[in-house]
């Protein structure tokens, strides 16, 4: 289901370490009391556990929460262990961390700027 994420929804990667063993409602704690974003929108939310195996997503479907979980059978996830923060993710950094990339690619081809004429 996560590599299904549509190109138009948002996805944000919560840095740092997140107690798996919290529900829905803790996490949504989280979204809305350290991060001031709302829980309610139609964004995903994915958070990452120590061992960096696990990810649980959180996602709004205008009637009830989604908690979204995977485990790894083989490797980790490249999860940014900075200070807690909610980056919001391209559809391309999504596809990367899925695929047990890094989301900062340093070799990747950047965006151009618009309204550069060379």
């Amino acid at each position: 289901m996560l590599n299904d994420i549509s190109s138009n929804q948002q996805v944000y990667l919560v840095t740092g370490y997140t107690d798996l063993r919290r529900s829905i409602d803790g996490l949504a704690m989280i979204i809305q009391g350290q991060l001031r974003l709302d829980p309610f929108s139609s964004a995903l939310f994915l958070f990452c556990g120590r061992r960096r195996d696990r990810i649980k997503g959180l996602l709004w479907e205008g009637d009830g929460f989604l908690l979204l979980y995977k485990r790894l059978d083989n490797g980790q996830f490249q999860w940014p262990r900075n200070e807690i923060e909610a980056r919001l993710l391209t559809p391309q950094q999504t596809r990367w961390l899925l695929e047990g990339l890094k989301i900062d690619q340093p070799k990747a081809i950047k965006d151009g700027k618009t309204g550069m004429i060379y």
